[in-house]
């Protein structure tokens, strides 16, 4: 599928009414973006506890915190791409800070090609962590099935006096004999020894 085809949600933080508006109007023209906006950092830690967002981007400064420290600790939440936007006087010193955190970084005032850009490049990277997210729970799965295979093991070697190799093999061969994983034949075997 073309990444301009989905749908990104975005909260815009940002102190300046007029820079939201521009942002938010700007997203949706894309079409591909459904943005939200807030003024300040603690009205986005709210909000963030309740939904998750594919981007944000934050306007230096806010008025309650620094956004560069915003901009940082969002970054440490994988499924979240964060932009910050910062005075071209202090862009130097906050690139400095917040790149080695994954934060993107764009002076102000951006061009709008600039912007537009920045929102590909998020973009991207959005769909770069989805996969890892799903490699993530596909070895969280992987895991899972593991310990419940080897606690069905641990049952037929208990109850039924098998070597661990014996029941591995007894395990293997019963998932092949009914066309199952071994996880459903291991939660069978759990359920009929307790």
């Amino acid at each position: 599928m073309n990444l301009k085809e989905l749908s990104y949600r975005v909260l815009i933080v940002s102190s300046s009414k007029n820079m939201a508006q521009k942002l938010a109007l700007l997203l949706e023209e894309e079409k591909r973006f459904v943005p939200e906006t807030k003024s300040s950092a603690a009205a986005a830690r709210r909000v963030l506890a309740e939904r998750q967002y594919d981007l944000v981007i934050i306007t230096d400064p806010l008025p309650d915190e620094s956004a560069a420290g915003l901009a940082t600790e969002l970054c440490s939440d994988n499924h979240t791409v964060v932009a910050l936007i910062t005075d071209i006087q202090n862009y130097d010193d906050v690139s400095d800070h917040v790149c080695r955190y994954g934060v993107f970084v764009m002076p102000k005032p951006a061009p709008k090609q600039l912007l537009l850009q920045a929102l590909d490049w998020m973009q991207s990277t959005r769909e770069r962590l989805r996969r890892f997210e799903k490699k993530q729970l596909s070895l969280e799965d992987k895991m899972k099935e593991i310990r419940t295979v080897n606690k069905a093991k641990w049952k037929l070697i208990s109850s039924r006096g098998m070597s661990e190799v014996e029941a591995h093999r007894y395990i293997e061969k019963e998932a092949m004999d009914c066309g199952v994983s071994k996880l459903l034949i291991a939660l069978q075997i759990i359920s009929e020894e307790e």
